[in-house]
């Protein structure tokens, strides 16, 4: 008698079921009014919930999905066969979007910008990662540079910006090439770099020497940015430098030759110990005055943004590949990047999150996923400022770039 009662009610429940769908081939159609009650009772996710894409974005695989068009969009690039040290940084972006978790649109807002990036004009969503080849790295640095080419092409929600702009989680620091590369062609111009590391990352290939030299061993993460010089993808007037900040790397040889060769290449350093003689108001300073247009009303040049994990000291970011004792807090960081929220930023990276160098509490990952949202922040307050309006809101207008 159980039994028999146990089956009636599973049946009467299907029944119900199939007579509430409309049965098969009779779906219900929703109403718009239904589906937001939906959403209303089951879209809310706590940090600990849901998929894990950044901060709870929207996730589209835009590589495969032309049709969805975005603003801002955050790519992961699990690349991590060009470093010269410790590897791993191909589980960055995992990492980086674990640490992301709290960051949510219903509490995004951020104090020291003003602005929650993820409640404003732009369109912003995760779009997956770049599926990189882990067993060749001229195949790997081919498929980087044809997808960063292809996003950058794509269609914007905003029509403040005529190009979408894209946040990369590293990997390792090499996938810098690619992304100038694919920037160079897009915005038909060179750019110019501020580069957060506490290496120089201009070395030239000779420098890391070998009884068996090959063309490919140039592409690394230490000659990325000599490459992208010498194929003209930087701006190399001597009024336009490219900028290091937090360098404190130990040099080649007996002498200065590998600053002196930076210099050549048209960078100007800042040393992480000259956060002791200037404070982060020195820093911003110099860094403002050097990426300052020519004249008055001239156009700001189009800045590329690569910060390396690295930059900060060993104990506040151990998780990565080259870790070298002596930089900057997290907090300094925070504060220089919300200084230069000025800048005419047209795409950034965060690199070298190694997680599994890092300890049980996320320390490296969390800071990564802390400064892709002050990017984020300062990419969205721009386009605020180019509105002409201090508050959210969509407008007109076009970004010069």
């Amino acid at each position: 008698m159980r039994m028999l009662v146990l089956l009636t009610t599973v049946v009467v429940a299907a029944v119900g079921v199939s007579a509430c769908q409309g049965g098969h081939g009779h779906e219900k159609e929703w109403t718009a009014e239904e589906v937001k009650e939906l959403e209303r009772k089951w879209g809310f996710e706590y940090a600990f919930s849901g998929i894990g894409s950044f901060a709870h974005l929207k996730h589209v695989k835009c590589l495969t999905t032309p049709s969805e068009r975005f603003d801002i969009g955050i790519i992961g690039v699990p690349f991590d066969t060009a470093t010269t040290y410790r590897p791993g940084a191909r589980f960055g972006p995992r990492a980086i979007r674990q640490a992301s978790s709290r960051q949510t649109s219903f509490r995004g807002f951020n104090p020291r910008a003003n602005i929650n990036p993820y409640q404003n004009w732009a369109t912003i969503l995760d779009c997956g990662d770049i599926p990189v080849s882990p067993m060749d790295n001229a195949v790997a640095l081919a498929q980087m540079t044809a997808a960063f080419v292809e996003l950058g092409q794509r269609g914007t929600v905003s029509p403040l910006l005529q190009k979408p702009k894209l946040i990369t989680l590293g990997g390792d620091h090499s996938l810098a090439l690619p992304a100038l590369r694919a920037l160079r062609q897009i915005h038909g111009r060179p750019l110019r770099v501020l580069h957060f590391d506490a290496h120089l990352d201009t070395w030239h290939p000779d420098k890391y020497p070998s009884a068996w030299p090959s063309d490919q061993a140039h592409f690394n993460h230490g000659s990325m940015f000599w490459l992208a010089g010498n194929e003209g993808l930087l701006a190399n007037a001597s009024a336009a430098p490219s900028v290091h900040a937090g360098l404190r790397t130990r040099l080649s040889g007996d002498d200065w030759d590998d600053f002196d060769d930076d210099t050549r290449q048209n960078w100007l350093r800042l040393s992480a110990d000259d956060i002791d003689d200037m404070g982060t108001s020195g820093i911003i300073k110099t860094i403002l005055d050097s990426f300052a247009p020519a004249a008055e009303g001239d156009p700001q040049d189009p800045v590329y943004l690569s910060v390396d994990i690295d930059v900060l000291d060993p104990a506040f970011a151990p998780g990565t590949g080259t870790p070298e004792p002596g930089g900057w807090t997290t907090r300094e960081l925070i504060r220089i990047l919300r200084g230069i929220e000025s800048l005419n930023i047209v795409g950034a990276d965060v690199v070298e999150v190694a997680p599994a160098y890092q300890g049980a509490g996320e320390e490296t990952a969390l800071a990564g996923a802390q400064v892709v949202y002050e990017i984020l922040s300062s990419m969205v307050k721009k386009g605020m400022h180019e509105m002409g309006k201090t508050g959210g809101g969509g407008g007109g207008g076009h970004d010069e770039l």
